[in-house]
């Protein structure tokens, strides 16, 4: 636990100064009833903002409110990698400038956090979730992580992630966990199974637990298949995954730069407009995908966030597959429809989207979930989990996250200085498994050993035509299919069942809260009460977050249905 604690010289100094004081001044008159003092838990980004500008606080005392939380609760989240042990003195410094009437963006003074596998060139490591990498120092520095700073943010922390964004383990391995760290838990059920494993599953490699107990004021993420909206929907925060390219990748540990990309994750929809801007910036060099989607003017998406931005909005609701039961072709398993308080909830989203001005359109489902044909049908071909050469029954699974780990992971390592502790996968694969009992590879390796089995110019042919099927099935027999049929802006999926579809398809995809249902999951001691987060998605076309953040932002504004985790005071 990283504690932050007064030394007992400072507090008898401090206590016998008050005493003095106490002793030699005249009896004061009763003073006016003063402001309460401000405090960050539960403030929003234009909360802290105000604040600072009216002096009714600090950079430094934001700052410190924040560090002493992680000293209160980190020991029971384990929701940091590393803390920045400059925040104080950077917070000192934009405190001047603000004095000075200097204001570097909005975010100036802001604490955030990014997520581990976010090269920052600073005091902290950058780790990826590797016990091999947890003293690294990153040469060179993010492009996002530099708009960050530019806007003003404080880097007050890495949070923790999943090992190599999920990609770890052999069969079972829990979202959260990583041998650099260790198991991280979720703020509305922080308990661990006998085991260790969470009882309420974080559900994903990017970790919502430090914004929902408000030790920093928002994260930034990144999503390869869901990792930003299945953590948002499960800690009860806005998620935003752009689309993809829309937030340059360079620098960020790669898993597949076919899906990769960045978002914010905070406690409301403003926040996260506010952080998406400044992450966007201008397109990078480093990055061609940054070319794709054109950031509206100023790179200011507040001004999308209006209260009736729902009126004459089509929204499609796709039933078959995704809220009702289905069975599907080959072996792929039947869905057995939203549990009853789950679909109750959504039920209820749907009458908000209504009252709110909505047009619904009801059903408006995907052919690529409805479709009879293995071959046609999205569940059939899902992430394969065996060598490239693998048997007959694995024809239909996608080769891509495999292929695309090889590549991409290993010109990563080669843009590292000769102080990286390894410079191929194979060479991390080694590592690991001499240091087994170090706790290297804790649920094994099976997933790497996999990615590493394949050959970039032998199975190049194998991955194009797995890629073009998800870009198929997930744009135009999916996504593209309805929203140009039903002339729709959005679809509303629950949880983040739509992270399948948007992330391979590259579209946006914003999770907003919305209720709390029973957690179902094996280990979880028993409890029938509404413990678990469960929001909402919106999916919209390539390139339309603008579109999509006014419609999630009408949507929260009409609901309201976010509550801080009672654990976290």
């Amino acid at each position: 636990m990283r504690a932050i604690r007064l030394s007992a010289p400072f507090t008898l100094a401090l206590g016998a100064a008050l005493a003095a004081s106490a002793c030699s001044a005249p009896a004061p008159t009763p003073p006016a009833p003063a402001a309460a003092p401000f405090s960050v838990v539960e403030a929003s980004i234009p909360d802290m903002q105000a604040a600072l500008r009216e002096g009714r606080t600090t950079s430094r005392a934001i700052v410190t409110q924040y560090l002493t939380r992680l000293g209160l609760y980190e020991d029971r989240l384990n929701a940091a990698v590393s803390i920045n042990p400059q925040a104080l003195a950077e917070a000192d410094v934009l405190d001047r400038e603000r004095a000075a009437g200097t204001l570097r963006g909005p975010l100036h003074g802001i604490p955030v956090a990014l997520k581990d596998n976010i090269l920052t060139n600073d005091a902290m490591p950058t780790t990826g979730g590797m016990l091999l990498f947890r003293h690294y120092q990153a040469p060179y520095e993010a492009t996002l992580a530099t708009n960050l700073k530019k806007a003003g943010a404080i880097i007050l922390a890495k949070s923790t992630m999943s090992e190599l964004a999920g990609w770890f383990g052999t069969a079972f391995r829990p979202g959260g966990y990583n041998a650099a760290v260790g198991q991280s838990y979720n703020p509305y059920d922080p308990r661990a199974n006998d085991d260790g494993t969470p009882v309420l599953e974080t559900s994903g490699s990017s970790s919502g637990g430090g914004v929902a107990a408000n030790l920093w004021a928002g994260n930034v993420g990144t999503s390869t298949g869901g990792s930003i909206e299945g953590p948002s929907n499960f800690t009860m925060l806005v998620g935003i995954r752009p689309s993809t390219g829309r937030i340059s990748r360079y620098g960020i540990i790669p898993l597949s730069l076919d899906q990769d990309t960045a978002g914010p994750m905070t406690k409301t929809v403003t926040d996260a407009a506010i952080m998406l801007g400044v992450m966007e910036g201008a397109p990078d060099p480093n990055d061609p995908r940054t070319s794709e989607c054109t950031a509206p003017p100023n790179n200011d998406y507040t001004v999308f966030l209006k209260a009736d931005a729902l009126k004459g909005v089509r929204i499609g609701i796709p039933r078959a597959g995704i809220y009702t039961a289905r069975e599907f072709p080959g072996k792929a398993r039947p869905f057995p429809g939203l549990k009853a308080d789950e679909l109750a909830a959504m039920e209820g989203a749907i009458a908000a989207l209504k009252a709110a001005g909505a047009e619904v359109v009801d059903p408006a489902d995907l052919p690529s979930m409805t479709a009879t044909s293995r071959a046609d049908n999205l569940t059939s071909h899902p992430i394969c989990e065996g060598p490239p050469s693998g048997p007959a029954y694995e024809e239909l699974c996608s080769h891509v996250l495999q292929y695309t780990m090889k590549r991409d992971f290993s010109l990563w390592l080669d843009s590292l200085d000769p102080t990286a502790p390894v410079t191929t996968l194979s060479e991390l694969r080694a590592w690991n498994a001499a240091n087994r009992e170090r706790g290297a590879m804790r649920y094994g390796q099976g997933r790497l050993d996999f990615a590493d089995a394949a050959d970039l110019a032998r199975d190049k042919a194998r991955y194009e035509a797995d890629r073009q099927n998800d870009l198929r099935l997930t744009r135009a027999e999916g996504l593209d299919a309805a929203l140009t049929t039903h002339k729709l802006d959005a679809l509303l999926f629950p949880g983040s069942a739509g992270a399948n579809y948007a992330t391979k398809a590259g579209y946006p995809i914003i999770a907003v809260p919305y209720g709390m249902v029973a957690n179902y999951a094996d280990g979880a001691k028993g409890s029938t009460e509404a413990v678990r987060p469960f929001g909402v998605t919106f999916v919209g076309g390539h390139c339309a977050d603008p579109k999509l953040v006014g419609i999630a932002y009408a949507f929260e504004q009409a609901t309201k249905k976010r509550v801080p985790p009672p654990a976290f005071p």
